[in-house]
């Protein structure tokens, strides 16, 4: 299961926390850290800690995600390739077997990336397409979630709920899809957006989705999103914005171009 699963990692200046999150991450196929602009000593560590790092110098959650999908992608076809003796020697990862899951978590070491197998494992079992890890089902240290980021998650929640019919709970971080279901959603968010945009696709093509309760902690360093007012802005508009854009375009059984 784990051998056919790959991690993907945004990190924008991270130094203090990327070595940790990759120290507890179980032996998984590939660890794909997208160094998201970071100025700091993100990159140099998360190498050494044996991760791929692929640069994305412009800021932006889901363009970090995105880049890491298209290097993934690139493994993929690398590898095929060099599967039927064709083309030169490349620098990346020998897949020993087909990728199949697709795990996004963040550098921040607010996740536990030890709980990755409790996500990826329904998928493996065929009991669901998409797992998102759940922070406020779970337990989370005081301080891990600013009421604001509560308040906004179970704001559009409802929303989705309202609108499409989908119950979920959170818009945490921590997920695990099928990467055949995920290439279906045809990811479009460069932002902040990203994660709303990736559940309501998933209701929209009727992905069988879980949630499950997972311990969330305070992070290290000041978070860009909760941790400036003008971040929280940014965000909460980003996602309802988001919701709106697909609730206004949406028809049945289409997604907008």
């Amino acid at each position: 299961m784990l051998r056919q699963t790959v991690v993907i990692i945004p990190a924008r200046n991270e130094e203090s926390s990327i070595g940790l999150v990759l120290a507890d991450l179980p032996p998984v196929a590939i660890v794909i850290v997208v160094n998201n602009g970071s100025t700091d000593s993100t990159r140099s560590i998360a190498q050494q800690a044996g991760a791929f790092v692929v640069d994305e110098d412009m800021a932006g959650y889901g363009r970090a995600c995105r880049r890491g999908l298209y290097a993934l992608k690139t493994f993929i076809n690398r590898s095929s390739r060099e599967n039927r003796g064709a083309g030169e020697p490349v620098d990346s990862p020998r897949l020993s077997e087909p990728i199949r899951y697709v795990v996004f978590l963040d550098a921040d070491y607010s996740d536990h990336p030890e709980l990755l197998p409790e996500l990826v494992k329904p998928i493996h079992q065929g009991r669901a397409d998409f797992v998102l890890g759940s922070r406020l089902l779970g337990r989370r240290e005081p301080g891990a979630m600013p009421v604001q980021s509560v308040l906004g998650n179970k704001l559009a929640c409802f929303l989705i709920r309202i609108v499409w019919g989908g119950r979920y709970t959170d818009l945490g971080p921590f997920r695990a899809i099928a990467l055949e279901r995920l290439n279906i959603l045809q990811m479009k968010d460069t932002n902040f957006g990203w994660t709303v945009e990736m559940q309501i696709k998933a209701v929209q093509h009727r992905l069988r989705t879980l949630e499950i309760p997972v311990p969330y902690r305070r992070r290290i360093g000041t978070s860009k999103i909760s941790g400036t007012i003008s971040g929280t802005f940014r965000a909460g508009y980003k996602i309802l914005y988001t919701i709106g854009k697909y609730a206004l375009l949406r028809s049945p059984g289409r997604l907008p171009s």
